[in-house]
């Protein structure tokens, strides 16, 4: 039988135990995604890159690009959480409306893969990690760089993928307690379930 002293030394460990975030940028043309590991109020890189799809290809075939693009990234590097930002309105419908699409395949690709999923406006993101909501790409892409301690920023889709990443960590998601007050609070959740994997690179 195990020590009391083993058992606490246990706990410790475990409560230490960095959570593996995702963050979403959904587009049909690039998809932005970002990965990091939370300890505690500490903030890890671990990945970002981009899904791309062809113009030519018709639409079901795009949005079955980014499906298998997240799964794929999903197997890769196992996220215990994802978080995706949500759709803003356009001043052209259609391009909201394709936006709306493939963030919806993202959406389908994380709960399949069993995540569970916190949304996120914009300009919440924005506040949440460079202070103010109207920051612009580029102040989102020094932040992300400074937050995470990279060598090097971000292409913008992965820095808003990242920030995605960054602002459910500081909503208070990384610490592995998913209750449903606490996810309430920090963004709109989205159920899970279980899927596969394919083929995507990151950059």
């Amino acid at each position: 039988m195990p020590s009391a002293t083993s058992s606490a030394a246990t706990t410790a460990s475990t409560a230490r135990a960095p959570v593996r975030l995702l963050g979403i940028d959904p587009g049909l043309r690039i998809t932005g995604f970002g990965v990091i590991d939370q300890s505690g109020s500490k903030l890890a890189y671990v990945a970002s890159g981009c899904i791309r799809t062809d113009e030519k290809l018709a639409l079901p075939e795009r949005l079955g690009i980014i499906v298998r693009g997240i799964a794929e990234i999903v197997a890769t590097y196992a996220p215990a959480q994802a978080a995706i930002e949500e759709v803003f309105l356009n001043k052209n419908p259609w391009s909201t409306l394709l936006l709306g699409q493939a963030r919806g395949a993202a959406i389908g690709a994380l709960v399949g893969a069993g995540l569970p999923v916190a949304e996120y406006g914009t300009m919440q993101i924005k506040q949440s990690v460079v202070g103010h909501g109207r920051a612009t790409k580029e102040q989102v892409q020094h932040m992300v760089r400074r937050l995470l301690a990279l060598s090097g920023e971000p292409s913008p889709d992965a820095a808003d993928a990242l920030a995605c990443a960054i602002a459910h960590a500081h909503g208070g998601q990384g610490l592995g307690a998913l209750s449903s007050a606490g996810r309430r609070k920090s963004g709109r959740l989205t159920s899970i379930a279980s899927l596969n994997n394919l083929n995507v690179k990151p950059k």
